[in-house]
């Protein structure tokens, strides 16, 4: 984990997003950097497909996470 500086402005907008959204600031810059990155990396996806992709991810993410655990028992 790390320190990302960003102006005030933009803090404020992630304050007021993530009150709106009910996100914690860092959860909303975080899905912000999220989405940007696989904006950049698909410039022809609109929103509903990089939200798709992104739950895909979280959907497999959480698969492994399960797996873990039930290794772990």
């Amino acid at each position: 984990m790390g320190i990302v500086k960003i102006s005030d402005s933009l803090h404020e907008e992630i304050r007021q997003a993530s009150h709106v959204m009910s996100r914690s600031i860092n959860a909303q810059a975080e899905f912000w950097i999220k989405m940007g990155r696989l904006a950049e990396l698909n410039p022809q996806a609109n929103y509903h497909q990089l939200m798709q992709e992104l739950l895909r991810n979280a959907g497999s993410e959480l698969t492994q996470s399960l797996e873990l655990t039930a290794n772990a028992s």
